[in-house]
């Protein structure tokens, strides 16, 4: 009989390691290949455009503006070799699979290849949200057609942007700085950073005080003895806090009816309520319920990445675009936080597995997208399969980021499908009187969790480091109405108001995303652009704005307003939505933005973008874009900040002296952050700038003494001689007769009596006197100038003891271990932060953070510490060869993907096998019984 016909088919998906994966799932009659990202797009230089289109008006635009829009693609010369390959392949199958990713980049791409290809076989769709053989078999038995709507909106987007940068960017090269870019949506995320830092250079700090008592229950009690309370009113009027002043004066809001203490008033208060009787005028208890937190979408997981363990948004996408390709989670570029059913199902046997039937609700939750614009409608970020694999099962697979990255996903996603956290809090109101009858009001509160339920596995971190962790418990004695109590010890605490913190990537992106402004598939190469651009610069994790950056989004919002504002902004980003669902066109949408037209708003009502930047132009001026206002200074000088052309400088300018009135001028260092040019820092930058200032010749030597500002702070200088300035003294009011004093030191004291020399010295930690080796503190700098012989070897002959240190308190209490019955506290050692019970230590890793440890893992982690006995000898594993890792699967935003680069080595080498498979197993285990067997084996 003669052979069956085999049928061959093509599977192109955009990276190899994908590609590679897939193979596996697919029997011998598919051929897998990638793309390798994008295979074309706009030509990003005048090189790249075809010669027969190079004396084109609109070829330096790469879009045809005035006949539909029409792209001009080009094939990038690293993809040429790639894409001879796959014309041969379509020659030599039956039939093509697209493969790339689901979201509208992913369709874009596949549209290209088809466009590119132009095969002669019959080509399909094939989508998937994880990377298992089920899903991709189900994927190749369920193919459909390339969805036009979903590339419409895609080239949408990417000629938009295309036309703002390459519009608006040469504006900024003649105004500002050539070179410059503008993006649409960079431009408003370098925005609204700059706003903050607006907002930080506008702040004055207010200072406000009240009392912290601690209070005392007489005699036997249920509980603890003591407990803290807080002042809250003084006869009937509230004590302020911070929430009360205005940040930009420091002073009290209008209206409002508070009471400010000063250190003054506090103090005199605290004495005047000392050994006075309080009584608990009012006690409120309410059940504590929490509900657990949705599963990861791409900025949810972003942002809690970054909070956790101080990934960057590039570095978290990198890493779980890696464990998606490998198969171990869904797609991490979504918006849902959608569940699939043989997900939920999934969950809810892992939890009564791990954790026991009791933390299974009774009905998977379901959680409802609260993103603006949400576009996407896979599932949510979670483990990939039916199945899911616990972090001991996974830890000999991966590399150290995407360990910890798939823990904190699966973490989560288990968490998403618990029961509540529930427990009770408390509220206690108490009172104490003066002798003279005045009334203060104590505030007090407690919380106590009875059942952890979700917090077992997971709890979430917030942006501000000193918030309380949510499974943080405060406990109170049983305290009852008129209930008497004692003051044990009563503080006057001062406070201060603090500047509104900068942003961070992950808070950054958690503004984008509330804006509505940008989506999953582009958060990561926004924090990058703007870095790249030179706008914005992380200082840790904060992301501090240039003086470019305000000179760029001052032109912007000064005369095209529209283009950063923020409503605006989201509107285009509904509108490609539009276009994605097919209720709009790509036509009229980019005809109404770059020409304008007679309805709708937006660009449109101000005649377009084409009109705005070629008519406008002449309006800025470049010398107002370019000069950033700080303040008019005591001598009624105006000093603003310059962007030139060799970076920023300091200038200033009498206020009525007019445009000829002769200007100082002063350096910048490099580094400094916009809000940290105050006036005395301006004043300091200014003598440096503007040359020394004399003070007068030194009348032993014949010297010009001068002031001098330098890298430290401002010293005095005469010849060779050199001092700093006392911390209570200014460069611009220091006198003759004080730097002739300062020029003194080292001074030599005298000589004791085995004519060893004393010495007064200024130090990095203080001022000192010095024999020797042997030294002692001063109280203060002026010590140096006035301490005698007498006076120092006195000081000399005291024992040399250090100041004993109050013992910190511990970072935070968990509660009282199951097992020994003691009171689990997290404290910070030597090594880094610890969980004790007071008999027993066991020291967190370093991708555990302090507020994230439950109860149930630091009595895990003691119980093991108990059992372990003394501790053995570590080895250290041999290292495996690291492995080449694949180029980037798709650029974002048109960008070409970068060169394949060697990997680097994996953080998971440096740990053995061993002790990994434990650890993640005794974080996936609740406290009271052992982990199953299961999961300790394992813009132009």
């Amino acid at each position: 009989m003669p052979s069956e016909t085999r049928t061959t088919r093509l599977v192109i998906v955009e990276s190899p390691s994908k590609a590679k994966t897939i193979a596996g799932y697919l029997g011998p009659d598919y051929l897998v290949e990638a793309s390798v990202g994008h295979i074309r797009d706009l030509p990003r230089n005048a090189d790249e455009v075809p010669e027969e289109f190079k004396g084109q008006p609109w070829a330096r635009l790469g879009v045809d503006v005035d006949n539909g829009f029409h792209a001009l693609y080009v094939i990038s010369e690293s993809r040429k070799q790639q894409v001879a390959k796959l014309k041969r392949l379509a020659k030599e199958v039956d039939e093509i699979f697209l493969a790339t990713d689901e979201d509208r980049e992913g369709e874009a791409i596949a549209w290209h290849l088809i466009e590119t290809i132009k095969p002669k076989v019959p080509f399909k769709r094939m989508v998937f949200h994880e990377i298992t053989k089920p899903a991709i078999q189900a994927a190749v038995a369920n193919p459909r057609d390339i969805d036009r709507s979903l590339v419409d909106a895609q080239e949408a987007r990417r000629i938009l942007d295309r036309l703002y940068g390459y519009e608006v960017s040469p504006v900024l090269w003649k105004k500002v700085m050539r070179g410059l870019s503008a993006g649409r949506v960079q431009s408003v995320a370098t925005r609204i950073v700059v706003e903050r830092e607006r907002q930080r250079m506008a702040f004055r700090t207010a200072e406000y005080w009240d009392i912290q008592a601690q209070l005392a229950v007489q005699g036997q009690v249920e509980g603890p003895r003591t407990f803290s309370a807080t002042l809250i009113a003084l006869d009937g009027d509230r004590i302020a806090t911070g929430k009360d002043f205005e940040p930009t004066t420091g002073k009290l809001k209008p209206g409002s009816s508070v009471v400010q203490l000063d250190g003054d008033g506090a103090r005199g208060l605290a004495a005047r309520l000392e050994g006075r009787p309080f009584t608990v005028t009012r006690v409120e208890e309410k059940p504590y319920r929490r509900r657990p937190y949705a599963p990861f979408i791409t900025s949810t997981l972003q942002q809690e990445a970054a909070r956790k363990m101080r990934y960057s948004s590039q570095q978290t996408m990198r890493t779980a675009q890696s464990l998606y390709e490998k198969g171990y989670i869904t797609y991490m570029r979504t918006d849902s936080v959608n569940l699939s059913e043989t997900a939920l199902a999934a969950a809810r046997r892992q939890i009564a597995e791990l954790y026991g039937a009791n933390n299974v609700p009774p009905q998977p939750r379901k959680y409802t997208t609260k993103a603006k614009g949400a576009q996407e409608a896979h599932e949510a970020i979670r483990p990939a399969g039916d199945n899911f694999r616990t972090p001991g099962e996974v830890a000999n697979e991966l590399s150290g980021d995407e360990f910890r990255l798939y823990e904190l996903i699966w973490r989560r996603t288990i968490a998403s499908q618990m029961t509540d956290a529930v427990g009770n809090s408390i509220s206690v109101r108490i009172r104490a009187t003066t002798a003279a009858n005045e009334e203060a009001d104590f505030a007090a509160s407690g919380k106590t969790i009875t059942d952890p339920g979700f917090l077992r596995a997971y709890v979430e971190s917030s942006d501000d480091e000193n918030a309380e962790a949510e499974d943080a418990e405060r406990r109170l004695p049983n305290l009852v109405k008129d209930q008497p109590l004692a003051a044990d010890q009563l503080n006057a605490a001062g406070h201060h108001t603090t500047p509104p913190a900068r942003y961070t990537e992950a808070s950054l992106v958690k503004a984008l995303e509330e804006l509505g402004i940008g989506r999953p598939s582009t958060y990561s190469s926004i924090m990058q652009t703007i870095q790249d651009r030179g706008y914005v610069e992380k200082r840790g994790q904060a992301m501090i704005p240039s003086f470019l950056a305000f000179a760029v989004i001052g032109l912007l919002e000064g005369h095209y307003p529209r283009l950063v504002d923020y409503n605006f902004t989201a509107a285009m980003e509904g509108q490609l939505d539009d276009i994605a669902a097919g209720d709009g066109t790509q036509l009229a949408f980019l005809t109404a933005f770059y020409f304008g037209s007679d309805e709708g708003e937006e660009v449109a009502r101000s005649g377009g973008l084409k009109k705005m930047v070629t008519e406008n132009l002449s309006a800025i001026d470049a010398r107002e874009v370019n000069s950033i206002p700080l303040f008019v200074d005591e001598e009624n000088r105006r000093v603003v900040v310059r962007v030139g052309k060799f970076g920023p400088y300091l200038q200033r300018r009498a206020v009525d002296g007019g445009e000829d009135a002769p200007e100082d001028k002063a350096s910048l260092p490099e580094g400094v952050a916009p809000d940290e040019l105050t006036p005395e820092r301006v004043a300091e930058l200014f003598l440096a700038g503007n040359g020394d200032r004399t003070l007068g010749d030194d009348p032993a030597t014949g010297d010009e003494v001068v002031v001098k500002s330098g890298r430290f702070g401002p010293y005095v200088q005469a010849g060779e001689r050199k001092s700093s300035l006392f911390k209570s003294q200014s460069p611009q009011t220091l006198t003759l007769e004080q730097a002739l004093d300062l020029l003194k030191l080292p001074r030599i004291v005298g000589k004791d009596a085995d004519g060893n020399e004393i010495v007064a010295r200024n130090g990095k930690f203080g001022p000192y006197i010095s024999r020797e080796k042997d030294s002692r503190s001063l109280g203060s700098e002026d010590q140096l100038l006035t301490i005698t012989l007498e006076e120092a070897l006195a000081l000399l002959a005291q024992p040399k003891t250090r100041q004993a240190r109050a013992a910190k308190p511990p970072l935070r209490e968990l509660g009282v271990d199951p097992v020994s019955e003691k009171p689990l506290v997290i404290k910070e050692g030597r090594f880094g932060a610890y969980v004790t019970d007071g008999e027993f230590n066991a020291t967190l890793r370093r991708d555990q953070k302090p507020e994230e440890i439950t109860l149930a893992e630091g009595a895990q982690m003691i119980a093991d510490k108990r059992a372990k006995g003394p501790v053995a000898k570590k080895t250290t594993a041999k290292k495996a060869p690291a492995k080449k890792a694949p180029a980037k699967a798709a650029a974002e935003d048109g960008a070409t993907p970068a060169k394949k680069a060697p990997a680097k080595r994996a953080t998971a080498a440096k740990k053995t096998t061993a002790a990994k498979t434990t650890t993640a197993a005794k974080k996936a285990a609740p406290a009271k019984r052992a982990a199953p067997r299961k999961a300790a084996t394992a813009a132009e």
